[in-house]
This record gives structure tokens, sequence and C-alpha cells, in this order.
């Protein structure tokens, strides 16, 4: 990431720190040090940012002065708290939209009574009525999952209709693109990828071939019964295991009539819709999933995902131009963590790894798999060199080189107390305000603000 100008720290103690930090770059306008925090632990029960002092009232200030077009994306392997983050950001921008990737994501958000909500399709500005949310041509959708999503925020009192648009662009995902997903990675063995098996893949190989059926295709049902024929039979001929008929096909066509007539209030052109809000002054915040280093080309291939989960994806999944794109927040948790398989120069695999994957509760919001977790103890990887030594200047390419690379950590005392109701920087501990500190001094631009826990008014604005 480029012009980084200011960052966000979020820690939490159960016997030892949690933390999470948020770079904020502004790629294409000049520079301006905004940030802010997101994290998962204790659940509050106040809906309102705390204005008690002049440090909030700044911190409200530069929430507002993001530009018309913002983004948040994550920085690491996922699960760094992006929900949160655009929850609470959503509460000063008309529209939220999701500009890749699909139900492999998995956003966990509370609302102002603390409830919880696990979303995956669904934007996570949809708890602020006012907020239009927006799934974009870059987007891959299961209608199944997409209506239980929407099904279960109805019966939480969330009101959906009129609330969510869906583009006539994305490509739909089909069951047996999960099925696919899961003979893949059998194929692969010891070799595999370390999917959510949501189907992600195959459906983009689907678009990428030339063979996928957009949500349009709905429209005319007609002619689509051929084309989920062609796809089907397709999977049939790569899987042996993958048994097709005319009873599954007949099936999922009657299926898909009623899915059509539901989705039909949903569907709009939604390249239209972004253009003409930017053109009428509406801010909007795009939502990333997944994360940089799960990118199809930035990551660390072919352990990724199968989108551009990092700046670019914005304006490809979504139809807009890269001039109007303004400030991208970028989410990094303090100690990382990753799901699936790939490279982790300072994974933890004995009992302090366990120790933080249960008390940080890191279990992947969509498949409830254990979290990959690096070392317990407040290290910052400040440098990395070749096995003999030689200093690395940039993030390798070659996977086996990178699993091989020497990480150069700087260790900082910890605590122990729980900061979670703390809502001053000057209350927290000595050794946590030096963890900010340093921080600063190393990457190189300033915190903000420092989230202590889950709830929109769990912020400390520095």
């Amino acid at each position: 990431m480029s012009s980084i100008s200011s960052l966000t720290v979020d820690p939490y103690t159960v016997s030892f720190s949690r933390r999470a930090f948020e770079f904020h770059t502004r790629p294409f306008l000049p520079r301006r040090s905004v940030a802010l925090c997101s994290a998962k632990p204790l659940v509050s029960s106040s809906s309102e940012l705390t204005v008690s002092d002049s440090s909030t009232l700044d911190g409200l200030s530069r929430i507002e002065s993001l530009s018309q077009v913002s983004g948040v994306l994550g920085c690491q392997w996922g699960d760094e708290g992006k929900g949160k983050l655009v929850d609470i950001l959503a509460q000063h921008f008309d529209i939220v939209a999701r500009c890749q990737g699909g139900a492999n994501a998995g956003h966990t958000i509370y609302n102002a009574e603390g409830k919880k909500f696990a979303l995956h399709l669904v934007p996570s500005g949809i708890l602020n009525e006012d907020t239009l949310c927006v799934i974009g041509n870059g987007v891959v959708v299961h209608l199944p999952g997409l209506f239980k999503e929407i099904d279960g925020l109805e019966s939480k009192g969330i009101s959906c209709k009129g609330r969510i648009l869906i583009s006539d662009r994305a490509h739909l995902l089909f069951d047996f693109h999960q099925v696919v997903d899961g003979l893949r990675e059998a194929e692969l063995a010891k070799s595999f990828i370390g999917t959510t098996r949501r189907g992600i893949g195959p459906c983009y190989s689907s678009k990428v071939i030339r063979n996928g059926i957009r949500v349009s295709d709905l429209k005319h049902m007609d002619t689509f019964p051929h084309k989920l024929d062609l796809l089907l039979s397709d999977a049939a001929l790569r899987f042996k295991d993958f048994n097709y008929g005319p009873d599954m096909l007949r099936e999922e066509v009657e299926k898909y009539k009623r899915f059509a007539e539901r989705l039909e209030p949903f569907i709009a052109d939604t390249v239209h819709v972004m253009n003409e809000a930017i053109t009428q002054k509406k801010k909007i915040l795009v939502e990333g999933g997944q994360a940089t280093m799960l990118d199809i080309d930035f990551g660390t291939y072919p352990f990724v995902t199968s989108s551009s989960p990092s700046a670019g994806g914005i304006c490809t999944g979504l139809g807009i131009a890269p001039r109007v794109v303004g400030d991208i927040i970028g989410v990094v948790k303090a100690y990382t963590t990753r799901v699936g398989s790939g490279p982790f120069p300072t994974e933890d695999l004995g009992q302090e790894g366990d120790l933080l994957r249960f008390a940080g509760q890191e279990f992947g919001t969509t498949t409830g798999r254990p979290r990959r977790c690096e070392f317990t103890e407040i290290q910052l990887g400040v440098s990395y060199k070749y096995v003999d030594g030689t200093p690395i200047k940039s993030f390798p390419s070659d996977l086996r080189l990178l699993d091989q690379l020497k990480v150069d950590y700087e260790v900082l005392p910890g605590w122990k107390c729980d900061i979670s109701s703390i809502r001053n920087y000057s209350e927290l501990p000595r050794a946590a305000q030096q963890y900010v500190e340093r921080i600063e001094e190393l990457v190189g631009v300033p915190i903000h603000y420092i989230g202590v826990g889950p709830g929109r008014d769990a912020l400390i604005y520095k």
C-alpha cells in the first residue's frame, strides 16, 4: 500500500493482550490523516460515539472528512475486523457496497443492543437504516445463502426491503459449485488450497471461461435451462464423482424460477446506480472481503482467493473510475491469523498459539475453522532476511522462499489488565502506550483511534 497516512491500534486483553491496527491510505488524492478501528470481544450496549471531550469531536470530524468514495480493505489474510469498522463508518455514508468475493467473506457486527450479526453477502452497512447496500458486479452470489441471510436479518427486526441492490452483471454461484469446490480440494490431497468450500473459485472459473450465468439471465427463463445444462455437463465431464442427470437439471430450473421471482425487486444496473450517486455527490463506502494477502495476483498464490480484494478490485467490481476513489482504510490485526493453507512465517504451532486462538476466539466467521495464530508476545516483525542473512526488500512471489525467510523481531513489554472499559489514551497501561507509540515510529504514520471492543463506542481517540 502506498501513501500511508494514519493507522489505528485495536488492543484487547484476557490474560495477555489482543491487538489489531489499521492503515489508512489515500492513493489518488492529497494525504489526509484519518483512520478508524475494529474489534470483536466484549459487547457494548451503547450505540452512540461518546462526545465528552475534544479528542472525540476531532475523531468524528475526521470521519466526516473522509472522501466521497472511500474503501475499507483487509491488509493481511482476512479476519481483521473490517465489519465493525464498516458498521461505524456507514452512519456517515449513503451507500455501502461490496465489490468482490462472495459468501466466503464473514463479517461480524453488533447492533446497539449488543445483538450479534454474522454477515456473508449483505454489506455491513445494513444495520444503519438510512444506508443503501449494493452488491456489485464483481461479487459472486449464492441465492439460497443470500435469502437465508435476508430472512435472518428480517427476523431480528432489520428491514431489507428497498435497501439492497444486486448487480444484474453479478455471477450466480450454484450449489454444484460448492460440490465441485470440495471435489477439487480432495483431488489436491496434501496440496489442498484450504478454501472455505463455498464454491467461490469454481464460480469465478465459470465466469472466466465464459460459461457462467449472471443475475440478468434470470430474466430469460426460456434460455436459462440450456445455459445451466452446459455448466452442469461441464462439471460432470471434469469430475467423475459429480453425478449429473436430467432430474438434477429439472429440480434446479424449478428452484431458480422461484428464486428469480423473489430476487426481481433487488436487481438493478448497479454500475449506473453507483455512477449516478457519484454525480449526485452521495457518499459511498466500499467494503472489501478477504484481504490483500489473499489477492489472486498479489497474495500468497496459489493459497489465495479468486478475486482482487486489494484496491484495484474496487473499480472493476463496481464499475467506477479510479479517479473517484479517495481514502482507503486498510485494516490490520496486530497479531496475524489466517485460515487455510499457505506459508505463515510467524505462526505459533505450540501452546501459546492454542491459548491465543481460544482466548481471542480465533475461529472463522464463515467456516468456524480455527484460525492459525502467531506468537502471543508483543513481538513486532521489523525486517525479513534470506536464509543466508541477506535483507529482503520486497514481498517475494516464490512461496518456498517465503516459507524460509527469517523474521527479525523487536520485543516490547506486555500488560495483563483488562482495558476494554478505557476510553482515554492516558489511562491505558504505560506498556500499551509504548506499544502504540513504537508502531507510529516504525511505520511513520500517526495513530488516531484505538479500539477496545466490538461496540460502536469502544474507541479511544488519541
